[in-house]
């Protein structure tokens, strides 16, 4: 799961607004679908992802069924943010799978908002962050919470570098997680103790899994869908560590009740996945709307597909390959939405 990085909050608005004033002086092409309820053989629906692999697979799954229910479906586009969503407040897209909540409420809202654009549904159901260490050292010192860190004790076992604190595997710079994980390790008196090794995050999880198959503790940041959670197991082959109390820099909105998940306080806050459609297109198209509102996919699932994709299963062939995988898999709920869409045409 993706989030937008701290310089997305600070910049973004600013150019979405500068886009949406010289959007709104440019004539608006609407699609010859959206001012009326048309048969869906007479709709050609058109959409975007980012460049992000895993969002081409789940777009592929939602047209699949888009298609077994009559749609034409129109070449799907690669913008990022915010061009996917001005695209759709412009009225040049129907719908996306990338609404990740809550982290792109910003760009939604710059985009137009309720008045222009509408949620459905809980795409991917939501999954939970935080930091995870390997079970058998958890086991061995009984380690439930990153509090524990401040004993250098604990804290050496995770010392890969030597230097006296424990190597904490965090975030790309410039993401919001790295933020987050620095006022951590200040408001949980960790600064003495734990250091984020920060860099690729995909390269920085590879040595995290080198590590562990070496037999040596690991620490690092983890989220949920994601591949690691499909090599490195919760509950398996790593824990999920407590905080001590919820502390969020610059959102005292999030609240304790926000960052629990299964009893544990994780210390961030959960984030699902949305499909996001433009409202002149779900008033015009009550079928493709229901559909849209209903498929969803699990976590695990997610988890896999992102493995597969990262182990090399990425064409665009691969990709179509596995979402009919996906499909063959789960026919009989499958089926079921494509029927529970056809009853909204009545």
């Amino acid at each position: 799961m993706k989030t937008p990085s701290s310089f997305q909050f600070i910049f973004l608005p600013t150019l979405i607004s500068l886009m949406m004033g010289l959007i709104s002086c440019q004539p608006t092409q609407q699609s010859s679908h959206s001012s009326s309820n048309l048969p869906p053989e007479e709709v050609t629906i058109r959409s975007a992802h980012t460049t992000w692999i895993e969002e081409s697979f789940q777009t592929t799954i939602v047209n699949i069924g888009l298609e077994k229910l009559g749609y034409q479906i129109d070449s799907v586009q690669e913008l990022e943010y915010p061009g996917i969503y001005l695209s759709l407040a412009n009225g040049d897209l129907d719908y996306t799978v990338i609404y990740y909540s809550p982290s792109h409420q910003t760009l939604f809202d710059q985009a137009g908002g309720d008045e222009v654009l509408q949620k459905l549904g809980s795409f991917v159901p939501i999954g939970n962050r935080g930091y995870q260490i390997d079970k058998k050292t958890a086991e061995e010192y009984g380690i439930t919470n990153l509090e524990q860190f401040q004993d250098p004790t604990i804290a050496n076992l995770f010392d890969m570098d030597r230097d006296g604190k424990a190597d904490l595997a965090g975030c790309n710079p410039g993401w919001t997680c790295e933020s987050v994980i620095n006022h951590h390790i200040e408001v949980y008196e960790l600064e003495g103790t734990v250091e984020q090794n920060q860099g690729n995050y995909t390269a920085l999880l590879s040595d995290v899994i080198t590590r562990y198959k070496e037999g040596d503790p690991i620490m690092f940041y983890a989220y949920n869908p994601h591949w690691i959670s499909a090599v490195l197991r919760p509950d398996e082959e790593v824990i999920w560590l407590e905080v001590p109390f919820t502390s969020i820099p610059d959102n005292p909105d999030i609240t304790e009740e926000d960052t629990i998940f299964n009893g544990k306080n994780m210390g961030f806050s959960g984030g699902g996945q949305e499909i996001v459609v433009t409202k002149e297109f779900a008033d015009a198209n009550p079928v493709a709307k229901r559909w849209l509102e209903s498929v969803q996919i699990s976590l695990e699932d997610m988890n896999e597909v992102s493995l597969r994709i990262k182990e090399g299963e990425n064409s665009q062939e691969d990709v179509r390959r596995l979402a009919e995988e996906w499909v063959s898999k789960n026919q009989e709920q499958f089926d079921r939405w494509i029927e529970e869409a056809k009853a909204a045409e009545n």
